[in-house]
């Protein structure tokens, strides 16, 4: 298993420089076909009183520049594609809402980069809401690079988050082609619970299905009293962690919603790029 083409989403964010790097730096790696993405999204339609005789033509004014914008998106990614002399790709501008665009195209590709909001900017929760809509319908592994992160993937020591769910099997597998590329890969589980029995059977069958395809895990079974989403951050800043993999929204989202959750927290806080699967 590898990475034969690598989907990036395009937009004016401040953000869209750094992830554009970084999927480049992951086509070359992986001599894949990369392909830049760019949503025009939706007209932002008024809604203040009276304004309904207005909407058509605030509408037809809005489209034009959405479609401007897509496409001055979509020219730099070109141009900076073909500066770094990438032999294989494409960009597109797609007519459509941001998280069924991004989330619909990214079936026919191996991996998706996007970016945390960076909570300054004034669009942020409106950006948090589409990554979590591509996070819960995209079919792919999603790489979220960090709204501070400069540069390429660095691919030394990983973090593999296990929480014995489905999603987080389904990371482990989505990251193998990088996972076999790092020097040192820890498989960590966290729990409240003291009793570990069944947990570390379980851990001993996940690193040796890590093994058996040729990554050499360091698995920890870890008790604390911090959210698990906490804990995991701490852990990573304590290995010097290049990339987290880990399961995106393990739980039924109205818990998440709820109560919180690792993927939310990881959202807000991440340190390093972070590679979600639901």
């Amino acid at each position: 298993m590898t990475y034969r083409t690598v989907m990036v989403g395009l937009d004016g964010a401040p953000t869209c420089a750094a992830r554009t790097e970084v999927a480049i730096h992951l086509a070359q790696d992986f001599d894949a076909h990369l392909i830049g993405v760019a949503p025009t999204g939706m007209v932002d339609l008024p809604a203040a009183p009276g304004a309904a005789a207005l909407l058509g033509d605030y509408a037809a004014s809005a489209w034009p520049l959405l479609i401007e914008k897509a496409e001055e998106a979509a020219g730099e990614f070109r141009a900076r594609c073909e500066a770094a002399g990438l032999p294989s790709f494409e960009a597109i501008t797609d007519e459509g809402p941001v998280a069924a665009s991004l989330a619909g195209r990214a079936h026919c590709t191996d991996l998706l980069v996007m970016s945390q909001p960076d909570p300054a900017q004034a669009g942020c929760r409106y950006e948090l809401s589409t990554l979590e809509q591509v996070l819960l319908h995209g079919a792919r592994p999603t790489l979220l690079v960090p709204y501070t992160h400069h540069g390429p993937l660095r691919m030394r020591r990983m973090l593999i988050g296990w929480d014995e769910s489905r999603e987080a099997v389904r990371a482990m597998t989505d990251a193998l082609p990088l996972l076999r590329r790092a020097q040192q890969v820890t498989l960590a589980h966290w729990r409240h619970d003291p009793d570990s029995g069944r947990v570390l059977q379980r851990l001993h069958s996940v690193h040796q299905w890590l093994a058996f395809h040729g990554v050499e895990a360091q698995p920890q079974d870890l008790v604390t009293s911090l959210p698990i989403g906490e804990a995991m951050l701490s852990a990573a800043c304590d290995l010097d962690t290049d990339l987290i993999v880990m399961g995106a929204y393990s739980h039924p989202r109205w818990s998440e919603f709820l109560f919180g959750g690792a993927s939310r927290t990881l959202l807000g806080a991440m340190t390093v790029p972070v590679l979600m699967s639901h």
